[in-house]
């Protein structure tokens, strides 16, 4: 780090680590030589049509088009909801609204998505952990002793990378035991694949709820970045205060408006569908391969699995031009791997490329 730089950066990101993305590890997702499914995306490439007459023009702020479509789609109202550059957007924006920086603090319940603590990183915002039992539910004493300690409680459900979402008789209980103290945030990033579980109703009941979506996984829109911060209206326009000027590209507006239309509404529901299918498909071919444990849940559109030779394994998909994730450095994931769910073809491709090292370590043992 030269001299200069070294002076100016803020103290609390010399020593930052960058989040690792599938696209920082493995670069060139458009690549049709490779085999991508590492990074929870959708496998469908869906057709939308573009209009450049207004791309003169700087966009709304928050383009009706998409964002009274989604609040029907979501069961809020209009003033529930804000369109953010991605849901991880939403999670910066949380933070720079209530977390005052070296001051405040957020608690997240690791294992679990990995921005939330960049994000508060970033900002000089404090990370406190409650870490998810071995059974990867909430420890619930454990969080709720940071009661008056923190801003924000950050929840994943579905969560990734484990895939098990939370009880609503748990989440209750952590929205009543800090409705004096922090906002409660559940990131609900995949929950069209575990439908039942939102919490997207609640938001009357519950003045500190705020809920996360994105059109990045059952849309397939991952390269769209068009996330969504839904809450009650206070919550919402304390945010506006700090959001962009325009958050939202119009040809970003235009495709977000397509699919949250009836017919994008129904392809999305028919590619879910599909996708949970092969879940269960590729979870009972996985279940034959010796010494492998599948580890957590299914909620969402990935399976993650245990196995001795993690490593290996990774490196010999990764030879065949097949990507998944490793997920082994996180709290109690200790040589797990997370596969997302792509195609039949890309899922066959996937296992016999499994059954073969499988096959080859039998031969050489």
């Amino acid at each position: 780090m030269s001299d200069l730089v070294d002076k100016l950066i803020c103290e609390n990101l010399k020593a930052l680590k960058p989040y690792e993305s599938a696209r920082r590890i493995f670069a060139g997702g458009d690549s049709d030589s490779e085999t991508w499914l590492n990074a929870n995306e959708s496998p469908f490439a869906n057709d939308f049509n573009i209009n450049t007459a207004h791309f003169n023009r700087y966009p709304d702020c928050q383009p009706p088009k998409v964002l009274l479509p989604y609040a029907e789609y979501a069961g809020v109202q209009a003033d529930q909801l804000l369109i953010s550059r991605g849901a991880d957007e939403g999670i910066e924006l949380l933070i720079r609204t209530f977390c005052t920086p070296g001051k405040d603090s957020i608690l997240i319940c690791p294992p679990t998505y990995g921005m939330y603590a960049i994000s508060a990183e970033t900002c000089n915002v404090g990370i406190e952990k409650a870490p998810l039992n071995d059974d990867f539910s909430l420890d619930m004493p454990a969080l709720c002793a940071y009661q008056g300690k923190v801003n924000l409680v950050f929840i994943c459900s579905p969560n990734n990378p484990t895939g098990t979402s939370i009880g609503k008789a748990q989440l209750k209980q952590i929205l009543a035991h800090f409705a004096d103290s922090a906002l409660v945030v559940v990131d609900e990033a995949y929950i069209e694949f575990d439908a039942n579980n939102t919490w997207s109703k609640e938001l009357a009941h519950y003045p500190n709820l705020v809920i996360l979506r994105t059109l990045s996984k059952a849309f397939a829109l991952a390269g769209l970045r068009c996330g969504f911060t839904l809450a009650n209206s206070e919550v919402i326009q304390s945010i506006m205060k700090v959001i962009a000027p325009y958050p939202v590209p119009e040809p970003v507006a235009q495709v977000a408006a397509q699919a949250l239309s009836q017919n994008g509404l129904k392809q999305m529901a028919e590619q879910v569908e599909y996708l949970q299918q092969q879940k269960q498909w590729v979870k009972q071919q996985l279940s034959q391969f010796p010494a492998l444990e599948l580890v957590g849940d299914d909620k969402a559109n990935f399976i993650l699995f245990r196995h001795p030779q993690k490593q290996s394994l990774m490196d010999y998909l990764v030879a065949n031009a097949v990507l998944i994730r490793d997920q082994s450095k996180q709290i109690n994931l200790d040589n797990c791997l997370r596969i997302t769910l792509g195609t039949q073809q890309q899922n066959e491709k996937l296992l016999a490329l499994m059954a073969s090292f499988f096959t080859q370590q039998e031969k050489s043992a």
